[in-house]
């Protein structure tokens, strides 16, 4: 009787075990498996942006890691959705940015901003001189919650 006990509990405590597993498993990945990303990792260097595609939540604040591998300083700049900076960036163009940001050469940096609420392809470039020019240029995808995840 105490050997068939023992065999009984040891089958229950392993599907007990099993059981949890699947469970957490299955929360964890209902629960955050289709979210976007709100922390990204940007690497800034002469002359590109590492991803220079971002997709994120509409509104969301969003977090940016930037590391400035260049030996010159890069300001990674989100212009108003539908305006671009066309063949070069230059003063005309204050009135049509969305955010900004300079890293210096060589170093990290952590910058917080809040997503535009409104869906779309915002572009984004480096603001320094003849950045632009040389290709340093992305994207920005904002997208509503409910339509999906990158």
């Amino acid at each position: 009787m105490c050997g068939e006990f023992k065999l009984f509990t040891e089958g229950y405590m392993k599907l007990s075990v099993a059981a949890l597993w699947f469970g957490l498993s299955l929360l964890l990945f209902s629960c955050g498996g289709n979210k976007l990303r709100t922390t990204i990792d940007v690497t800034m260097s002469d002359y590109k942006f590492t991803p220079n595609v971002i997709t994120v939540p509409a509104g969301e604040h969003i977090t940016l890691n930037f590391t400035n591998t260049g030996f010159v300083s890069h300001r990674f700049v989100i212009f108003e959705l539908g305006v671009t900076a066309g063949t070069s960036f230059g003063a005309e163009d204050d009135g049509n940015i969305y955010w900004f940001y300079e890293v210096l050469p060589g170093h990290e940096d952590t910058a917080l901003f809040t997503a535009p609420s409104e869906p779309g392809e915002y572009f984004l470039t480096c603001g320094i001189h003849g950045h632009l020019e040389a290709g340093m240029k992305g994207e920005l995808i904002v997208i509503a919650e409910n339509d999906g995840a990158k």
